[in-house]
């Protein structure tokens, strides 16, 4: 565990990771899903400029959001895919751009499951289900025993191709959340079944992904403190989770909260107002000394130095708020409070603030952001228009 900080150098202090990593501040830009890829999984120019605007701005680790390991199950079509059909010189060049200032660039690697995009996929998770107007396939044992094959290469891709660590994305209801969750988890066999069993699958990925990429690379993990859904993933389960990481060589846990899931009901276990998840961290804290990483709710600098100042996080994740000043890291580092503002729309459609944002992360990458002032229903119109205009040529990839 780090060293409790003095308040004048709380976000500007470097954290050495366990396995030797340093990031240089406590600041990270928590992944998002941009939709910024090219439709075959490769990064574009927009995609590239917008990693290093960030990078620019002072972060101290960017994550990528939505880093396929299997093209048939993506989150979006925008998604980036890290696979033998990667083109290596652009996602070089997303990582030269990303990782400039002493700035660390990792891919989140993921694997939707029963939430792939539907368009490119059949939906299959940890167990057939229907809940509602929703259904899913499970995979077989077969299957399931490939996917820690289909992490470390991944994680050799990202690392050939100059990322400087890899996040595994088992949070927010994607596949390894499925897994951990028992209202998705019905098995019966060693990967279901209690707390233990359903975080096996997790710890196998981890061991194969140390063995494939060395003791000196880092490797983080992003988890729910609780999926938000009756029946789901609940914070003492959540918990033993974290028991469960402290055994392995991760040298990162990032804790959020909340799944998404057609039919599902929510539970009474949600955020509370502001910082949403640092009671769960709190309690995190007593059962581990791997860094810890808390994500959502960060508005001002002061909830960020006074999580800090606590000594229960280490590092502070930011989302939205580097969308509306991607270099507020080092306004933030400086001493300036700048406080961004978010807008409220009145009774959204599912996914639709999202979209809007996934709509100025284009714009910001396009360097056009200050012309940007979009209205909601044109942005959500434009990202769907996006996504059906990236589904042939997926296809045609990869199917």
């Amino acid at each position: 565990m780090a060293q409790p900080l003095h308040n004048d150098d709380l976000l500007n202090s470097p954290l050495k990771l366990p396995c030797g990593a340093i990031i240089k501040n406590r600041l990270i830009k928590s992944a998002m899903s941009d939709s910024l890829a090219d439709g075959e999984g490769n990064p574009t120019g927009t995609q590239i400029r917008l990693y290093e605007r960030w990078s620019q701005g002072g972060i101290g680790l960017s994550i990528v959001g939505e880093v396929q390991v299997d093209a048939k199950y993506p989150e979006n079509p925008g998604n980036l895919v890290l696979d033998k059909n990667s083109n290596k010189k652009a996602l070089q060049a997303l990582t030269s751009r990303a990782a400039i200032n002493d700035a660390h660039i990792w891919p989140q690697l993921g694997h939707a499951g029963a939430l792939a995009y539907q368009p490119l996929s059949q939906l299959k998770g940890p167990s057939h289900l229907k809940i509602g107007e929703f259904e899913c396939s499970g995979m077989t044992e077969k299957e399931i025993s490939r996917l820690p094959d289909m992490y470390a290469k991944a994680a050799i891709i990202a690392q050939d191709t100059g990322f400087t660590g890899v996040q595994i994305h088992a949070g927010h209801g994607f596949l390894l959340s499925q897994f951990l969750s028992p209202l998705f988890n019905r098995r019966k066999d060693r990967y279901g079944g209690c707390i233990e069993a359903r975080s096996q699958i997790i710890v196998e990925i981890i061991e194969k992904i140390r063995l494939t990429v060395g003791r000196t690379f880092p490797i983080g993990i992003k988890m729910n403190s609780s999926d938000q859904l009756e029946g789901g993933l609940s914070q003492e389960d959540a918990l033993e989770v974290v028991r469960i990481l402290d055994k392995t060589s991760i040298d990162l846990i990032e804790l959020s909260g909340g799944s998404y899931f057609p039919g599902a009901k929510s539970s009474s276990d949600s955020a509370s107002g502001g910082p949403y998840f640092v009671d769960f961290a709190i309690k995190a804290r007593s059962v581990t000394n791997i860094p810890l990483v808390v994500t959502g709710g960060f508005k001002t600098r002061e909830q960020a130095t006074n999580v800090l100042s606590s000594d229960t996080v280490d590092f502070v994740g930011l989302g939205r708020a580097l969308i509306h000043k991607p270099d507020l890291p080092k306004e933030w580092i400086s001493g300036i409070g700048f406080i961004p503002h978010f807008p409220k729309f009145e009774s959204p459609p599912h996914g639709g603030i999202t979209a809007w944002y996934t709509m100025i992360l284009t714009a910001i990458g396009n360097d056009t952001e200050i012309d940007v002032n979009l209205a909601l229903l044109p942005a959500i119109k434009a990202y769907e228009n996006r996504d059906k205009a990236r589904i042939t040529k997926w296809l045609a990839k990869y199917q």
